[in-house]
């Protein structure tokens, strides 16, 4: 059961990802305009605060100057997750 609701958050997360078009500076695995999903998943890699402080960066901008995402928590929590499982 657990695969199933990974799988759905992670389809959800990608929708999300596709939506607000943040593909327009990240790839899955190569540096755009910003670092990939996958140097991110390797960057914060055990890092158990990592969800949260992304979530903040998404909702906030950050120190980093990143576009504010417009959505609810669980949606940042998905995009989040699918970041933080890339390869």
């Amino acid at each position: 059961m657990l695969a199933t609701t990974g799988s759905a958050l992670a389809g959800a997360g990608d929708d999300l990802i596709a939506s607000n078009k943040c593909n327009k500076c990240h790839t899955a695995t190569t540096t755009k305009k910003g670092p990939s999903f996958a140097s991110l998943a390797e960057k914060y890699k055990g890092d158990a605060a990592a969800p949260a402080k992304l979530v903040d960066l998404l909702k906030t901008g950050g120190k980093e100057d990143h576009d504010k995402v417009a959505a609810s928590d669980a949606d940042l929590k998905a995009i989040v997750a699918v970041v933080l499982s890339s390869k």
